[in-house]
């Protein structure tokens, strides 16, 4: 378990910058890891999507993956999604994470392109076991990749 968020105020590149909105603890009752949510900016600060990373890996996490993100409509086509998962790579090493799991639905062909687009290596496809609350959303399937960071 993380004892302490680091600084994230570095995370910037070129074209975007991730503001920190809020830094949760995990619950470990309900297998919740600690998690950094950002905002994806662009660099005069204009908010184009949201990501956040999970610290740490259990088996709910496989499912549901260390890196989440989502870009609003306007600003879609220009690999937003994936610069801001470099970004969070930098900050699992410096968690010492090794390595963190991106899932998505095999329907979702953007973010299957923006996983393939980073390079990451597609471990499955699988079904989302009973009782998961994915499930409970309707959400059946996952494809699996991994990163080493």
């Amino acid at each position: 378990m993380v004892e302490k968020f680091l600084n994230a105020d570095h995370l910037e590149s070129e074209e975007i910058r991730l503001v920190l909105e809020k830094a949760t603890p995990g619950d470990p009752e309900k297998g919740w890891v600690p998690a950094y949510h950002f905002a994806i900016c662009d660099l005069e600060g204009r908010k184009m999507g949201v990501c956040d990373l999970r610290l740490g890996h259990n088996a709910l996490l496989y499912f549901g993956g260390n890196i989440g993100y989502r870009v609003e409509e306007p600003y879609r086509g220009h690999h937003y999604a994936a610069k801001a998962c470099r970004l969070l790579f930098g900050l699992a090493k410096q968690h010492e994470m090794g390595y963190v799991i991106i899932t998505c639905n095999p329907d979702n062909i953007a973010s299957k392109k923006t996983c393939e687009y980073l390079g990451g290596t597609l471990l499955e496809t699988c079904e989302v076991p009973e009782g998961n609350d994915m499930r409970e959303r309707g959400e059946t399937h996952k494809c699996i990749f991994r990163f080493e960071v």
